[in-house]
């Protein structure tokens, strides 16, 4: 019935998708296993793509040839770039989605994805044999064969949901839980945790007031995900609006404090720290009288709102007549209640850095099952465990990203040498070299790679090497028109910055704070500002930032080159820890637990100390 297969995803959440895309598009034969095949995709919390740092991933999966970026695109109801205000390290893509075209834009690529086959059911077990995963087995008992399995099983393993006191099996609302895969892995010596996370209510739009709210705006001029043609910004935008919880919504909610699983024990599993509950927020936070409310569309043709931080697991009851306490909202009709769920994960510090398990071969793990947070994450994730999947059945060198490359590098390297004690999620402080993985030079980062793999196609690396010489032609530009103060004195004086007496550079004048590559254009001669306005908004935006943070990129650099030094020193695949006896006790249960490939990620590693790894680089006779 079934021919034997390269990879098995299992799984169609944002991490199945791009690793079943991922590992076809790079020429292997594959099969995405999931238990409804209507929910490919879904949005199972808020419809929106990226935001801090997570746009920075969006971009990155894109630059490297995956989909996220162009599904989001072609969903978008809303585009706005966060933080504008600070500096471009920070600047992060955020999108509000239809969460239906979302999922319908997704399972339409992947079925125009030569390779993909699909099958509706949920799967049960591992077929394993000499530590070697040979396949699955389905709830019918259909055993399907293949050369490497990527797991994506987001929160559906052994899920609960909790409503109050009640409790109901299922892996997100009206769908049930998967059985039967953490019993396998358990079985096979992998540690299983638990973990929670939760929903907000959905309300109907129709009873909702919204003079009484603060509007939320797209962005005047708004930009997209994707570096490719195959999308354009979005033309039209919706809405979204802001309104605030207050003293009497506090009360009433503390009202079903005795009735949360949250409080009573009943939810074992933590929480994400960074989005917790309204509940958790009015509890930890007591003296705030109030709490930001995000009102979000779930789509272009639908009244359904989604409630952005009003995540609760509390009874119905109290979730309702908290709600019409909230400005806006007196009259609001629940759609359906918020709720928590718990689910089976499996600590990170269990894999390689190519995602691949170290206790099963050709066994890869994506997503939530790592103990990540966010369908960023996951997706990011489950493109290189997409990836990977296919090079080793192919007997091809394992692609891993530098935590100096991408947050996507930072991310993975977090949780094989760190793990999570709970839900994982990517910030900018996370990443120690920040200015050099801007949302904006993702592709120039990384699309090479991504074409060298076989990922990123022919015209998308393309108009990467374009974008660069571009970019290097327009700096090289700037360093050669030279303004003279009768020129440009009175832009200076107009932007408040001091006026020059000799001919100056523009590039010296763009490293002025008050001077952007916009002003210096408002205030040139014509044949400067055709010049200057003949390069794409991207090219101009790229220089503007390489030229103005210079010095700032280059200390970076040089940071990364003394640090690359460690990530080459390989240690010994059987290195005996238990031997050096110079090693603190801690160090030597983690660097054994852990088993870092280099002296890199060994001094990454919670635990192994700075004398840890003097004596480990003695050891090693370096």
């Amino acid at each position: 019935m079934f021919p034997i297969y390269d990879v098995i995803v299992v799984g169609a959440g944002h991490a199945g998708c791009e690793a079943a895309h991922a590992a076809a598009k790079m020429g292997s034969r594959v099969l995405l296993c999931t238990m409804n095949m209507n929910t490919i995709a879904q949005m199972s919390c808020n419809p929106a793509m990226g935001g801090v740092a997570k746009g920075q991933i969006v971009r990155e999966i894109d630059a490297l040839g995956g989909k996220s970026g162009i599904i989001s695109d072609k969903s978008t109801i809303q585009f706005r770039m966060l933080n504008r205000s600070k500096g471009p390290a920070m600047w992060s893509p955020r999108t509000q989605n239809d969460r239906m075209r979302f999922a319908e834009e997704w399972r339409l690529a992947l079925e125009a994805t030569p390779g993909v086959d699909f099958w509706q059911e949920m799967i049960t077990d591992l077929l394993v044999k000499d530590h070697r995963v040979i396949g699955v087995k389905t709830s019918l008992g259909l055993e399907i064969r293949s050369r490497a399995v990527v797991l994506t099983n987001g929160t559906f393993l052994n899920g609960i949901i909790h409503i109050g006191e009640k409790q109901m099996g299922g892996g997100r609302t009206g769908e049930r839980a998967a059985k039967g895969i953490t019993e396998t892995l358990v079985a096979l010596g992998f540690e299983a945790g638990r973990m929670k996370t939760g929903t907000p209510p959905r309300v109907d739009g129709r009873s909702l007031d919204y003079s009484r709210m603060e509007v939320q705006e797209g962005d005047p001029l708004p930009e997209k995900f994707s570096y490719s043609s195959e999308t354009s910004p979005v033309r039209e935008q919706r809405n979204c609006w802001i309104t605030y919880t207050n003293t009497a919504v506090h009360e009433q909610l503390a009202t079903g404090f005795d009735r949360s699983p949250m409080f009573n024990g009943r939810i074992q599993g933590l929480g994400p720290r960074y989005c917790p509950s309204i509940e958790d927020k009015i509890n930890r936070f007591a003296e705030r009288e109030r709490h930001q409310i995000f009102v979000e569309p779930e789509g272009w043709n639908t009244v359904e709102i989604y409630v952005n931080g009003f995540s609760t697991s509390l009874p119905e009851e109290v979730q309702y007549k908290a709600l019409r306490k909230i400005e806006g909202f007196e009259n609001a009709k629940l759609f359906r209640p918020g709720y928590a769920i718990e689910y089976d994960y499996f600590p990170p510090t269990q894999l390689k850095l190519t995602l691949e398990t170290k206790l099963v071969e050709n066994l890869y793990f994506a997503g939530q099952i790592n103990g990540t947070t966010g369908y960023e994450e996951a997706a990011c994730q489950g493109l290189i465990a997409g990836m990977n999947a296919h090079n080793k059945v192919n007997e091809k060198e394992p692609f891993v990203i530098k935590r100096s490359e991408a947050y996507i590098g930072v991310l993975i390297d977090d949780l094989i040498n760190k793990g999570t004690e709970e839900p994982y999620r990517m910030f900018t402080s996370r990443a120690e070299f920040r200015l050099l993985l801007r949302q904006d030079n993702a592709d120039l980062r990384l699309t090479e790679s991504g074409y060298r793999q076989g990922l990123a196609d022919a015209e998308q690396y393309q108009q990467m090497r374009e974008k660069a010489a571009k970019t290097e032609e327009l700096i090289d530009t700037l360093q050669q028109i030279r303004y003279s103060p009768d020129q440009i004195n009175n832009q200076l004086e107009r932007l408040n910055t001091a006026s020059i007496k000799e001919k100056i550079t523009a590039d010296k004048l763009l490293k002025r704070p008050q001077i952007g590559l916009k002003e210096l254009i408002d205030g040139s001669p014509e044949h400067v500002k055709s010049t200057l306005t003949s390069y794409p908004k991207a090219v101009q935006e790229q220089a503007e930032i390489q030229i103005k943070y210079a010095s700032y990129i280059e200390k970076e650099r040089q940071m990364v080159e003394k640090m690359s030094h460690l990530e080459n020193l390989a240690i010994p695949s059987g290195m005996n820890y238990a031997a050096i006896k110079a090693l603190s006790a801690e160090g030597r249960q983690k660097l054994g637990k852990i088993r870092p490939e280099t002296l890199g990620q060994a001094s990454r590693i919670s635990g192994v100390s700075p004398a840890d790894m003097s004596i480990l680089t003695i050891y090693l006779g370096r």
